[in-house]
């Protein structure tokens, strides 16, 4: 499971729309770790008006914290949601390798490098196998 849904969340969603609020905040608290990464992605890129993404490259300290991480990034609700609350878009190429870039840079030259087969390629070591 990758959430924790408290109940009157899991109820208002079987009723209709959730608001992003609610449901960034249900991703904050059943995936600590998952938030502390993107958020200092997004610090990193908020931090520097020049930088073309904001990065977190520590590999997770542990297979729960790695977990976590594949969890938020690779579902698309939890990653799009993400992305709205911090004002970025989120791209992924490994268990220490997420980038924050700003919507306008989506499409840039920068932001498909990093998203390419060739950019996959160049950010793996033996090192990095299990990631």
């Amino acid at each position: 499971m990758s959430l924790d849904v408290p109940t009157a969340l899991l109820e208002r969603a079987e009723a209709g729309a959730v608001d992003d609020a609610e449901f960034v905040d249900c991703v904050r608290q059943s995936l600590p770790y998952a938030w502390s990464v993107v958020s200092a992605a997004a610090e990193d890129l908020a931090a520097d008006p020049d930088a073309e993404f904001g990065r977190h490259e520590v590999p997770p300290p542990s297979e729960a914290e790695r977990g976590q991480l594949l969890r938020a990034l690779a579902s698309d609700a939890i990653r799009g949601g993400l992305g709205r609350h911090f004002g970025v878009t989120f791209a992924f190429q490994n268990c220490h390798r997420v980038a924050a870039f700003r919507p306008s840079a989506v499409g840039g030259a920068t932001y498909q490098a990093f998203i390419s087969p060739r950019g996959q390629l160049l950010n793996q070591s033996p090192a990095l196998r299990d990631c």
